[in-house]
């Protein structure tokens, strides 16, 4: 088979998660639900018959996606936001994770009639939240949650992940009898948290001195940088035994709080693969799924979701928090907001791959529950939190006003020009350029080294000045330094410091806007 349907194929997916990204902000739904739906529809059960039913690729995808998404997160993370709470979120990520699981996986044992070990694994799957799908639901609202309550979850959701891995990998072995003994359980815990904690921030710290120290020549190899490492954190942390998932959250946050290069374009590089990521991990897992096997599962599904969002989850909240002093009204906005996303549905491949009993029913019930958290909570995140007070009106987030291309409000843009050799401006001062009155001259990059001009600063051939200036007024400066003309007519002086031609009449270089 060739390869061009295949590229279609991909793309037209693609581009279709990108559009039902922007239903799903007009909705207020998480845009993770549309993905899904059109993975479903173009799998085997669905319209488009694609077979696809190899859980391992679907696992490797997610793993791999979900290491992306987690270091965005890390790298939007404010320290100084997560600073004042960091003790409640990291109970809320460790031993809320432990109580939601065990009161989940014991009730899923119960009405799936599975045995314990094979309900708890279910609970540890479905035991961690997704506030990126919350958030997204937040920004289409235009509502921000106060009282500390919107780091908690930002915390939360990035150190949480790494404990239902942990969770969902034991119970795994514990289930196919090849694992570790229960004693044995917290020890481990203990070192993949140590050991992922410290190779994050250790790679972070190294990253960063790379990326600042090391002239890469490109400023489109930075990013390359970045990605590089983040899945090299990530599978290293992971081979010497910690967690993976959360050395490259902390490595994300190391990068994202300290002063780093091309901090903007890396910004921008990996919201853009995150979003890349969330598609095609969705799409692929909605692939997986065989609708037709769901209403089976039904039944008990949602008996395993009534009580995994009014029962554990709200308990696990309670015990964690109530001990910090937060508000009962908090408690309650937290503990409504823990919506499933991605995380469970990746984890619910490892019972597959493994082939476990059971494997497939856990599958269909997890991807029920996320399905049914979505719809019901990720709905009504906006009217809960405003019946417990604690919304606001998020504030306008503005574009960055001087980024390269974009007019502001007074007609100018930032913009580069690149000098030419015997231009009017090769080897001038800048106060000898007569630069028109609407031109700012910003930056001046001389071969990677970036100078702040000034009136005596001299312009080189192959110097990249930034200018902000409005199109009349940029297209002086172009003939100034862009065209190989010598010296514009009028009194400017020469290029030696001798009279310039003295003939009467404007010329570019003295022509103001």
């Amino acid at each position: 088979m060739s390869i061009e349907p295949v590229l279609l194929a991909g793309a037209a997916l693609t581009l279709a998660g990108v559009l039902a990204s922007k239903l799903a902000t007009r909705l207020g739904i998480p845009a993770l639900l549309l993905f899904l739906g059109l993975g479903m529809l173009v799998g085997t059960d669905g319209p488009g018959g694609v077979e696809f039913d190899d859980a391992g690729a679907a696992q490797a995808v997610g793993i791999a996606a979900l290491a992306l998404i987690l270091f965005d997160g890390g790298l939007s993370t404010r320290w100084s936001t997560v600073r004042p709470v960091l003790a409640r979120g990291t109970v809320l990520a460790t031993v809320g994770v432990l109580i939601t699981a065990g009161i989940a996986g014991t009730t899923a044992s119960l009405l799936l009639g599975l045995p314990i070990e094979v309900g708890l694994l279910l609970g540890a799957i479905i035991s961690s939240t997704d506030a990126a799908a919350v958030f997204s639901v937040l920004r289409s609202r235009s509502t921000d949650l106060r009282g500390g309550i919107q780091p908690t979850l930002e915390l939360e959701s990035g150190a949480n992940d790494p404990m239902a891995v942990f969770l969902t990998v034991t119970l795994v072995g514990v289930a196919s009898g090849s694992g570790t003994s229960w004693v044995a359980l917290v020890p481990m815990l203990v070192a993949q948290a140590g050991i992922g904690a410290v190779a994050g921030v250790a790679a972070g710290h190294v990253g960063r001195l790379l990326l600042n120290r090391v002239n890469l020549g490109s400023d489109g190899l930075y990013p390359v940088v970045t990605i590089t490492l983040a899945l090299i954190t990530y599978s290293g942390a992971t081979l010497a035994g910690g967690s993976g998932f959360l050395a490259v959250y902390l490595c994300g946050m190391w990068l994202g709080n300290h002063d780093l290069v091309h901090r903007n374009g890396i910004a921008r590089f990996h919201d853009a693969v995150a979003w890349l990521a969330q598609i095609g991990m969705f799409l692929v897992l909605g692939l997986l799924v065989w609708p037709s096997r769901l209403p089976a599962v039904a039944g008990a599904a949602l008996g395993v979701t009534a009580v995994l969002v009014f029962v554990a989850r709200p308990v696990a909240t309670a015990i964690c928090l109530t001990p910090f002093g937060v508000p009962a009204r908090h408690q309650a906005v937290i503990a409504w907001v823990g919506l499933r996303g991605a995380t469970p549905i990746v984890l619910a491949t490892f019972p597959l791959v493994e082939g476990l009993t059971d494997s497939q029913t856990l599958f269909d019930v997890v991807f029920f529950v996320v399905l049914t958290s979505v719809l019901v909570q990720g709905t009504t995140v906006g009217p809960v939190a405003r019946l417990f007070g604690v919304s606001s009106p998020a504030p306008a987030r503005q574009p960055a006003p001087l980024e390269p291309g974009r007019p502001l409000p007074d007609g100018t843009t930032l913009r580069e020009l690149t000098v030419v050799p015997s231009s009017f401006g090769d080897g001038r001062p800048v106060v000898e350029l007569h630069l028109p009155e609407r031109v700012l001259l910003v930056l001046v990059d001389r071969r990677g080294t970036y100078l702040v001009p000034t009136g005596s600063t001299r312009l080189e051939a192959g110097d990249t000045v930034t200018l902000l200036a409005d199109d009349a007024a940029m297209a002086t400066a172009g003939e100034l330094l862009c065209e190989v003309e010598g010296p514009p007519p009028g009194d400017a002086p020469g290029r030696d410091g001798s009279p310039g031609d003295d003939r009467t009449g404007e010329g570019p270089g003295s022509r103001t806007t």
